[in-house]
């Protein structure tokens, strides 16, 4: 390498490149597939799945484009006068400052975009660097500080507007009608069809670098992406309405998933004679069996019933002692906020101590072996250390894929949030669990397209500095950035991302989604296809848009939709718009302090 002189600086700089990535997957990616979860429409399991093979996807064939605008569209390479070193240096201070943040954000469970993170670190290195005046603030044909900037405001809104759009479309379409489960059948392919133009419109409209995809003309992309649309349209109306009919219309529980293959034989299959009601899941966001919100040992006492007795004539003195000692009593039993969430917690920790598989291991580990008396160096206590790490390890990747996070974002019972959110969810209308049943299938397509759109848009965060460190770093010349990135480069960090969503996700995840407005597969797949439609618009002019506001933006649209603002939680809407806009003071000036601190550092002369 030409400048090995300066490969601790590249080695800092992937570190925290890779953090960065994987604060994206566990802040932008989380919030992403936090309303296919919120809805019920896939597991939280299988979003880690689908999530790790779109977001790859979208990165690895189109995910170059945008990473061009956070390298060279903020600091010009002329800036930095052909110094290969000051510029390793710039963008590894940009990353480390704005993954330090994120990362605080992410642990504190506050929602934040990872996008305008780094976007407002590198202009604070920018001014360290080489001044004010060098910084692109303006339009910069789409790439500077203004164009970027001009999504925070404009991203959300389009966003809320597409999404409403299509779900007053399927409102007026299905829900309203007084039998909406023939409607919701047999509209399902039109619904397929928009997904499925979203998803080819990802792939060819964008254009791919490597597939040289946006080399074609506009009757090739044109034709592509609508007859791709149309193929899955015609798809769904042979295999998918057979069989949701089957299973929803004619009520026949025997029809498993793989039946699909069957198309229209499912028609004419014989139902079983007792065949009453059909077996659909259950899309309530509260649930009986899931809810641990409701420590029933802590929330019997009501505040709201004391003083209905003092209506009834005095009988006997005694008894109004009595009940006057048993009211001062609860008063003193009531449980605390911190005790409510404390037995709510408590709760989940006991299902998964009953666990078989390496997550009960680790859990039942760290309960039978504490941490004895006296110091952590006593030889009993590193013998109890040696076999906690083990399990903190496991429980630290495993730990959630078995959060609640349905009863994490419902709230407590008995605390303020959780009469907060009781109160949203009233003011949304609940459709039948067949109906909502449908657009589950649509929505996975639609959150499939969502990930690549965000694989494809987000990964520019992370890689577009990274490529920078790494093309000075291995060639010893600026202008370097200009190069395109290498695809090992997209692939590492993809997983990365991954990773994050995996192991970290969930604690961004219990706070969106249904923390916002109430959540239902036919709402989610409109918030979706709302949000990769606004996103898709963006990185065509390759504005690094972040999808965090857009599925933010589409979410209250929805909710919006129900007729009433009460529907929507504006107190999770308020934090989050603060968050986002506290991330770029700050994360600009921890940049830039950072850079002005090792660029003009004292140091020996030679």
């Amino acid at each position: 390498m030409v400048l090995s002189k300066y490969t601790y600086v590249f080695v800092i700089g992937t570190f925290f490149a890779m953090l960065d990535a994987y604060n994206n997957g566990a802040n932008d990616v989380a919030n992403a597939w936090a309303t296919s979860v919120s809805s019920r429409s896939i597991s939280y399991r299988q979003a880690m799945v689908f999530g790790t093979v779109f977001e790859m996807l979208g990165a690895i064939t189109v995910g170059a484009r945008t990473a061009d605008t956070i390298k060279n569209g903020i600091i010009p390479n002329s800036a930095f006068k052909g110094d290969a070193g000051v510029q390793m240096l710039a963008f590894t201070c940009a990353l480390a400052a704005a993954s330090s943040w994120v990362m605080w954000c992410t642990k504190h469970s506050a929602h934040v975009s990872s996008t305008y993170s780094l976007i407002s670190a590198v202009a604070g290195v920018g001014v360290a660097t080489v001044g004010a005046s060098q910084v692109q603030w303006g339009w910069n044909n789409g790439k500077g500080m203004g164009a970027i900037f001009a999504g925070l405001g404009m991203a959300p809104v389009i966003s809320a507007g597409f999404a409403a759009t299509i779900f007053m479309l399927i409102k007026i379409v299905v829900h309203l009608r007084k039998n909406p489960v023939p409607w919701a059948v047999y509209t399902a392919p039109f619904w397929f069809l928009i997904a499925g133009t979203i998803c080819t419109l990802s792939i060819v409209y964008k254009g791919s670098p490597n597939l040289k995809l946006n080399k074609k003309p506009g009757w090739y992309v044109a034709s592509v992406t609508m007859g791709t649309g149309a193929g899955v349209c015609v798809l769904s109306a042979i295999f998918f309405v057979p069989f949701i009919y089957a299973r929803i219309i004619k009520k026949d529980y025997t029809v498993k998933w793989y039946m699909f293959l069957m198309g229209p034989l499912l028609l004419t299959r014989q139902t079983p004679a007792d065949a009453q009601e059909a077996k659909v899941p259950n899309y309530a966001v509260i649930q009986e069996d899931d809810d641990l919100s409701n420590p029933t040992s802590l929330s019997d006492y009501d505040p709201k019933s004391e003083g209905k007795d003092a209506i009834a004539p005095p009988v006997d003195q005694e008894k109004i002692a009595v009940a006057a000692e048993s009211k001062q009593l609860a008063y003193k039993t009531q449980p605390t906020y911190k005790e409510l969430m404390a037995a709510g917690d408590d709760k989940l920790r006991q299902k998964l101590l009953k666990k078989r598989g390496p997550l009960g291991w680790a859990m039942r580990t760290l309960r039978d072996n504490p941490m004895g008396a006296g110091e952590l160096y006593e030889f009993h206590n590193m013998k109890i250390v040696a076999k906690r790490i083990p399990a903190y390890v496991v429980c630290g990747a495993l730990y959630g894929l078995h959060y609640d996070i349905h009863a994490a974002q419902t709230g407590h019972s008995g605390t303020p949030e959780g009469d907060r959110m009781a109160r949203v969810y009233s003011h949304a209308k609940k459709y039948p669990n067949e109906v909502e049943h449908t657009y589950s299938f649509v929505q996975v397509l639609t959150a499939c397209t969502a990930s690549f759109a965000h694989g494809a848009n987000d990964i520019g965060n992370s890689v577009g500095p990274w490529a920078v460190i790494y093309g000075a770093w291995s060639t010893g010349s600026a202008a370097a950035a200009k190069a395109p990135v290498p695809i090992w480069q997209l692939a590492v960090l993809s997983l990365v991302i991954s990773l994050g969503l995996i192991t970290y996700g969930y604690n961004i995840m219990k706070v969106m989604g249904n923390k916002i407005t109430y959540h239902s597969p036919s709402r989610g797949c409109s918030m979706e296809m709302g949000a990769a439609i606004t996103v898709l618009l963006f990185s065509q002019f390759s504005l690094p848009v972040s999808t965090s506001m857009c599925i933010t933006g589409a979410t209250v649209g929805v909710g919006l939709c129900n007729g009433t603002l009460k529907a929507v939680n504006w107190q999770r809407v308020g934090l989050l718009l603060l968050a986002w806009l506290l991330t770029i003071p700050i994360a600009g000036t921890l940049g830039g302090v950072t850079m002005g601190l090792f660029l003009n550092a004292p140091h020996f002369s030679s």
